[in-house]
């Protein structure tokens, strides 16, 4: 079944932006060909103080041979984010359209903002930036949970041009210490807490150990402006307040309380949001921005441990954020859309803030867990509010798919058009669970491939044009032009597997690492010279479908043999036994490289030799007798961060039985690797 190519429904193709392949491959060909024209023409709907100077509206730099590594789009114009996603749509006539539900933790908690309260509340927040000395190109520091003043404060910042810079509120104080130093933020805003199912995370807590590791390390921040978000009302619970009030109408989860003494604060430097925007003016005019001052900086993992700032800048970054958004999920005036990604990630970034406002959507802003109160969570909000766009990730639907059908049956479903996924390669057994479930074989599924890097979507299906194949992230995005190179560097004609790269930029892509160009330019162009590298492999098979196989760092050579940990991972999660699996590879003194596998059983599944016969015989059949695994280990779960990424580092080192794993603190639960040296077979 994996095999089998589905095909868009009749009705999504014939109200979509993109209806058939052959519409797509002219739109791509002309994005590839004249994309001044092509981007050119999607500018126009948005506003600009002043346009792109003639002749200068692309041009970059891949070859390291040619000289220094740069891209440009639309120099010489200038913008504001903030003006297009939001004085623009209440000037439109969108003032009273909802942009976002707020969903709190708890079911009770709930709330609405519309577009004209939003302007009102990121001109008010961007005053109250003002006042604490923040102008532009200063950074700022945001370290918050998924609650209406976070994109409050986010646009907040594009009003003034200051650079946000988000660190996921689950990174500890280490980490957020990293970030802070390398951003050299002046100002960090927080909440005083948040819950997280029935865990209270106190993060004005956490803050305060990060400013403290500053401090002692010569960088001051100068303001925190705290959010009172589990404090700031007395009542068990809030209803939502049609005004769309953002001060107050964030309840507090669980109908508990935080006192007053598990606050830390200091007089000098702490504010509480609430206090600040009480005497604030509710217009405050856009700062110009020109196409390429910075935007934001996102930190994301990398190989030698130090985390990257990924820069992304104004215009060519919002252009593709819009577009990607308005063609990949198919959004209409009417649509309820819901991201399920964090905004600390750049999926909530691009896809819960600037895509969908610079289209006057409708979004669902999520502060909860799937499982909790219970674990249909999630069908329970598509109900609620007849979301027509489902985008989360396949570490979530795996999750989801061990507590059977049921929950997802109980609930009307019937809105959905269109479902994606993302983060992650998505094994055959979950698309095909979530188109014939939860999409009951009428939405299309968007597989999206792409990065922080990349900025917005990459190689992905369109909902009304393209025929899918489980598994496959299909084709690339318009502006997108990929290829498969070998070890070489030759490029692969036709099927193969080998390196993801990009021969040209779009107008989304980062332009740099922050303060470290020689590292964006070693890290992303060195490999392959005149290609952007992703440090992901891929295969393109018969019909020219992308198949991502994960990162390159996870590719197995064994005997020879080169395969992906994602191609192997599929195989196994597709025993009706397994939930979740996870393979890294192990020294093997014949073979170079052995595979070793991490299988976490359904619930009710008995873990033996039995099941372990099944998958290694499973394997074979799949892939091939050199690709059978050698340790099948049990694991009752897997290493994660809060966003779902498997930490396959942590996995290596139990494979080998090293205990000396390194920094656990991004873990969503770090008990799981003691249980996993325990299991080792």
């Amino acid at each position: 079944m994996a095999d089998r190519i589905y095909y868009p429904h009749p009705e999504i193709a014939k109200n979509a932006h993109c209806k058939s392949m052959d519409q797509y491959k002219q739109m791509h060909e002309q994005s590839i060909k004249d994309p001044e024209q092509f981007w050119g023409d999607i500018a126009k709907e948005f506003y600009w103080e002043t346009p792109a100077t003639d002749g200068k509206f692309f041009s970059y730099n891949f070859d390291l041979n040619a000289g220094d590594i740069f891209i440009k789009w639309m120099e010489g114009a200038s913008t504001n984010l903030s003006f297009n996603l939001l004085d623009k749509n209440v000037k439109n006539g969108n003032g009273d359209k909802v942009a976002f539900y707020w969903e709190g933790n708890d079911p009770e908690d709930y709330s609405r903002l519309t577009y004209k309260k939003l302007l009102q509340e990121v001109c008010k927040f961007a005053n109250v930036l003002k006042s604490k000395g923040v102008t532009k190109g200063d950074r700022v520091a945001i370290y918050m949970p998924m609650i209406m003043e976070l994109p409050v404060a986010m646009l907040a910042c594009t009003r003034i041009g200051a650079v946000h810079s988000i660190v996921f509120a689950g990174y500890s104080s280490d980490s957020l210490t990293e970030r802070i130093i390398d951003s050299k933020a002046k100002v960090l805003i927080t909440t005083d807490g948040v819950w997280r199912g029935e865990k209270l995370l106190l993060l004005k807590s956490i803050c305060d150990e990060a400013l403290e590791k500053l401090k002692n390390q010569g960088h001051v921040v100068e303001s925190c402006i705290v959010v009172s978000h589990i404090r700031r009302i007395t009542s068990p619970h809030t209803k939502v307040d049609n005004s769309g009030k953002t001060n107050g109408v964030n309840g507090t989860s669980n109908g508990s309380k935080a006192s007053e003494d598990t606050i830390p604060w200091n007089d000098e430097r702490d504010a509480w949001w609430h206090e600040e925007m009480e005497d604030v003016e509710a217009s405050c005019y856009p700062v110009w921005m020109a196409a390429e001052d910075p935007l934001f900086i996102l930190y994301t993992s990398g190989s030698t441990g130090k985390p990257k700032g990924v820069l992304h800048t104004t215009a060519g970054y919002f252009i593709y954020a819009a577009t990607t958004f308005k063609y990949v999920f198919d959004y209409h005036p009417g649509d309820v859309y819901w991201c399920t990604a964090d905004i600390g990630w750049i999926t909530g970034h691009t896809y819960v803030v600037y895509g969908p406002l610079a289209n006057g959507a409708t979004s669902v802003l999520f502060e909860g867990t799937p499982f909790y109160p219970t674990n249909d969570r999630y069908w329970s909000v598509v109900d609620k509010y007849k979301v027509t766009q489902f985008y989360t990730a396949p570490t979530a639907i795996r999750s989801l798919m061990k507590f059977g059908d049921d929950f997802v049956k109980k609930h009307n479903l019937s809105s959905l058009r269109v479902l994606g996924s993302v983060g992650e390669p998505i094994n055959s057994e979950a698309w095909l669970w979530f188109y014939n479930l939860v999409g009951h074989g009428k939405c299309s599924i968007a597989d999206t491939f792409w990065q922080t890097e990349t900025g917005g979507h990459v190689i992905t299906p369109l909902p009304g044009a393209t025929p899918m194949k489980p598994g496959s992230a299909t084709f690339p995005f318009f502006g997108v032009q990929a290829e498969l190179l070998d070890e070489d560097g030759h490029i692969i004609e036709g099927e193969g597997e080998g390196y993801l790269v990009f021969r040209r930029p779009w107008p989304g892509m980062m332009r740099t690492l922050y303060g470290n160009h020689e590292r964006f330019k070693s890290t992303y162009f060195d490999r392959f010279r005149g290609f952007y590298c992703t440090g992901d492999g891929a295969r393109r098979d018969a019909d020219g479908y992308l198949w991502v196989t994960g990162r390159i760092d996870d590719m197995l050579n064994v005997s020879g043999h080169l395969m992906s940990t994602a191609e192997v991972e599929s195989v196994l999660a597709g025993h009706g036994s397994v939930a979740e699996a996870a393979v890294v590879s192990k020294p093997h003194p014949v073979k170079g490289q052995c595979l070793y596998c991490f299988i976490t059983p359904n619930d009710g599944t008995t873990f033996d030799k039995k099941l372990q016969d099944e998958l290694k015989k499973k394997v074979r059949e799949r892939i091939g007798p050199f690709a059978q695994p050698d340790v099948i280990q049990h694991a009752p779960g897997l290493p994660k961060t809060r966003s779902g990424k498997i930490m396959r580092r942590i996995l290596r080192k139990v494979a080998v039985g090293d205990r000396n794993v390194g920094d656990t603190s991004t873990l969503a639960d770090e008990t799981i690797v003691d249980l996993l040296f325990e299991l080792r077979p």
